[in-house]
């Protein structure tokens, strides 16, 4: 029963009628609900669909994105899910129930990579509107807007939670007393590819002519992989 209910909780939450005609109807033949509540499929109903004999491993289908879902995440815990959709949106899951929690909004652009924090009480997503945004995980809050200058498509948090790793290089963030996030994007040490740059702190030490501006960029410590359209990679390491 309770994967009855979880495999069907999206249309039993809009139409609860619906339990007794597609949620039966689709139910695994030799399931015991699917057994029990037989006599109750509807008669009009001349042919039914051939369906699994027994329970497939999928529990539930989550759905609320009106686009393609680029990304998620589990929390530390593992019952949180985030997901990040083309829609520019990032939704938050209860991942034991499917409920919808949180929809954050404010992207304006598609959102390519969402995290948790370690202690997960914070989410990061990046956007194709070269932001990154920070999010109290708990109400769904704004905490703050990071201009990174670049489309990010993957990131996630250290260890400690004090920066971000992203596909362009690590972005620094200190989390206040009063909850207020500082960008110090590009310390001294950190390769950082933006646009036409490739910087080094706040210093930009290698200009990119066209041809030579990726598409993809993937930055480990003084590493940098440049990826093309062309389907060339390139590969650049810089002095510590």
């Amino acid at each position: 029963m309770r994967r009855f209910i979880l495999y069907n909780r999206a249309i039993i939450e809009q139409a609860p009628l619906q339990i007794y005609y597609s949620a039966i109807v689709f139910a695994p033949a030799m399931s015991p609900v699917r057994r029990q509540f037989k006599d109750l499929i509807p008669t009009w109903m001349k042919q039914l669909p051939k369906v699994e004999n027994a329970w497939n491993p999928l529990l539930q289908t989550l759905e609320g994105h009106s686009d393609e879902v680029i990304a998620v995440a589990f929390s530390p815990d593992g019952k949180q899910l985030v997901s990040a959709s083309h829609d520019g949106t990032v939704r938050l899951w209860d991942a034991g129930s499917g409920a919808a929690l949180q929809t954050l909004e404010g992207h304006s652009e598609w959102v390519e990579a969402v995290a948790f924090s370690p202690d997960g009480k914070k989410l990061a997503s990046a956007s194709d509107d070269k932001t990154v945004r920070l999010w109290d995980a708990g109400s769904g809050a704004a905490l703050q807007m990071l201009e990174v200058g670049a489309a990010v498509h993957t990131l996630s948090f250290s260890d400690d939670g004090t920066f971000l790793q992203t596909d362009r290089g690590p972005l620094y963030t200190a989390f206040l007393s009063d909850g207020v996030a500082i960008a110090r994007q590009n310390l001294p040490c950190s390769i950082f590819v933006k646009e036409q740059w490739v910087s080094r702190g706040m210093q930009h030490v290698l200009w990119l002519p066209p041809e030579h501006r990726p598409s993809r960029v993937a930055v480990h410590g003084s590493l940098a992989g440049l990826g093309y359209v062309s389907g060339r990679v390139s590969f650049m390491e810089f002095a510590s």
